[in-house]
């Protein structure tokens, strides 16, 4: 894997088990490192309407994934498998209390390629909020594999 990568951050809510759920989808370019066992990704995210951006790092191995967020937003989440962890989530707007508990962390390594999906439930301010989906696809930045749908 290249340092110079393209992330594609794909998430998936679900209100009821029944319904199809809510589609977001962002790539970017970041940077990746491999250091200690863990993958890094880094990249900024800008907010329209804002001028400040928010600098991303997302750290992942087996069974545990970590997104850190600091800037407009700030927030520090970890993902592990069937543990619950809490994180205060804040936003110019206000913040909110978050309640991950991580379903499954599936991990893919290739050569050009990393995959994360991670399923999980979403608590705000201690009652359930949704089921969610995540998956994080990182490929180097000059080869081949992203398609836009």
């Amino acid at each position: 894997m290249t340092k110079e990568v393209l992330v594609s951050l794909r998430g998936l809510q679900f209100d009821a088990p029944d319904v199809d759920g809510d589609k977001i989808e962002t790539i970017t370019a970041a940077e990746y490192y491999y250091r200690n066992g863990s993958h890094y990704i880094i990249y900024d995210e800008a907010a329209e309407g804002f001028g400040e951006s928010t600098k991303s790092i997302i750290k992942f191995r087996e069974n545990y994934l970590e997104l850190t967020k600091k800037g407009l937003i700030n927030v520090h989440m970890i993902f592990e498998e069937n543990k619950k962890n809490m994180a205060n989530y804040s936003t110019p707007y206000g913040d909110i209390l978050i309640g991950i508990e991580a379903r499954s962390i599936r991990l893919r390594e290739e050569e050009e390629c990393i995959t994360a999906d991670v399923d999980y439930v979403l608590e705000v301010n201690y009652e359930h909020f949704a089921d969610c989906r995540i998956r994080v696809d990182v490929r180097s930045k000059n080869g081949n594999g992203f398609t836009l749908q």
